[in-house]
């Protein structure tokens, strides 16, 4: 009776504000402060070997091996994380992405689960309330559906429903996306994420490329750290080995390990050709280097200089950031590899519409609303560079 006496004292919610302050806290400067914290010489010293070994002093490389190298990047600095999966410890991943981090860390910290990512969510819940840093891995996108409650309605519900006293961080990574070669089926090239957009509290990022994925990593980290939140880490499959992503031996989709001290910022996205207004592509994962690569090709027929804008972050989606693009754009083209219903591309036009820029001309290229069938067939349900030229060729048309 006591309990309930004084709980009936306690002031109600009376303002949205009230209701949703233990959702999903955020303290921007400490996330990044810790973030960007580098660890001392000598302990990064005792970890790489030496200094010629340091990430940071190897040639550029793609997208999988900075992964990897941002996961034991990650390991060493966070005594408490834990990295497990479905095959990620001898064999390293499907896609090598967790290669040699068990040798490195041990059977303590990097481990394999049964099949079952129920049972893998679930862990990692109750590993982050014992106040370890889980990094669970999804193996493929398709197979986090088959769990999603473990988020949706356990793990970002938990500092909700206790008003922020009690904590349940993670970062999950999840393979997924389309055009992969050779290995196919819905299974395999997901690329809906419509079931992690309307997740309150919910974090998603998505890299494109290998420099941003280790900045991305390390906020992602961060914000589990310090505000006790829960992230999907998406990385896409084709572009794990992507080098040349305009011809044979081109290496533009190669890069260096960022420096230490180095992180994004939660909804910073990358801008190429920031002065280029004729048309902003506004993008994601696999779309951008199609993207880059479509911007020479509507360059030569139309004569237009073409922005492209990488999102980095799909949830929650910068409208601020998306609005300021729009605010020096003559045409927007919003390219979305996901499905056309629930896609990123409806929150993109739905921002864009919000800001007062409903009147640009625009254009969605999305793929569309179906399972991924096998081999070649897999390509016609996504964007394609052809699909993304005509919609280009479509807005020229407008005045």
């Amino acid at each position: 009776m006591a309990a309930a006496a004084e709980a009936e004292q306690r002031p109600t919610l009376q303002t949205l504000q009230a209701v949703m302050a233990p959702l999903a806290p955020y303290t921007p400067a400490a996330v990044q402060a810790e973030a960007c914290r580098v660890a001392p010489a000598a302990e990064r010293l005792a970890q790489y070997g030496s200094e010629d070994s340091l990430p940071e002093r190897q040639p550029p490389r793609h997208l999988a091996v900075q992964i990897n190298q941002g996961l034991q990047e990650l390991l060493g600095r966070y005594p408490q994380a834990l990295l497990f999966g479905e095959d990620v410890a001898q064999k390293g991943g499907v896609y090598t992405v967790t290669k040699d981090l068990l040798r490195r860390f041990g059977p303590r910290r990097v481990f394999n689960t049964l099949l079952d990512e129920t049972m893998i969510l679930g862990m990692a819940q109750g590993l982050a309330n014992l106040g370890m840093l889980p990094v669970p891995e999804i193996q493929y996108l398709a197979y986090l559906h088959n769990a999603i409650d473990q988020l949706r309605g356990e793990a970002s519900s938990l500092q909700f429903f206790s008003n922020d006293q009690f904590r349940n961080p993670m970062l999950v990574r999840a393979a997924g996306l389309g055009y992969q070669k050779g290995f196919g089926g819905h299974f395999h090239n997901d690329n809906s994420i419509t079931a992690l957009r309307d997740i309150p509290g919910l974090v998603v990022g998505c890299p494109s490329r290998g420099d941003d994925a280790v900045m991305m990593l390390r906020t992602l980290a961060a914000l589990a750290q310090v505000d006790g939140r829960v992230a999907v880490f998406l990385e896409p499959i084709a572009l794990y080995m992507t080098k040349d992503p305009h011809a044979a031996g081109d290496g533009q989709w190669l890069f260096g390990f960022p420096e230490p001290g180095q992180a994004l910022l939660l909804g910073e996205g990358r801008v190429y050709a920031p002065d280029a207004d004729d048309l902003v592509v506004v993008t994601y994962g696999n779309g951008v280097p199609m993207a880059l690569r479509v911007a020479r090709a509507i360059q030569a027929q139309l004569g237009w200089q073409v922005r492209v804008v990488d999102l980095r972050w799909l949830v929650p989606l910068n409208a601020a950031f998306i609005a300021a693009q729009a605010a020096t754009a003559r045409r927007v083209l919003v390219l979305d590899e996901g499905r056309h219903s629930g896609g990123v591309g409806e929150g993109v036009v739905t921002a864009l519409v919000e800001a007062g820029f409903g009147h640009l001309p625009l254009r969605r290229v999305c793929g569309a609303d179906t399972y991924t069938p096998l081999a070649e067939a897999a390509m016609f349900g996504l964007p394609s560079d052809n699909a993304v030229i005509g919609a280009a060729l479509d807005l020229a048309q407008e005045p």
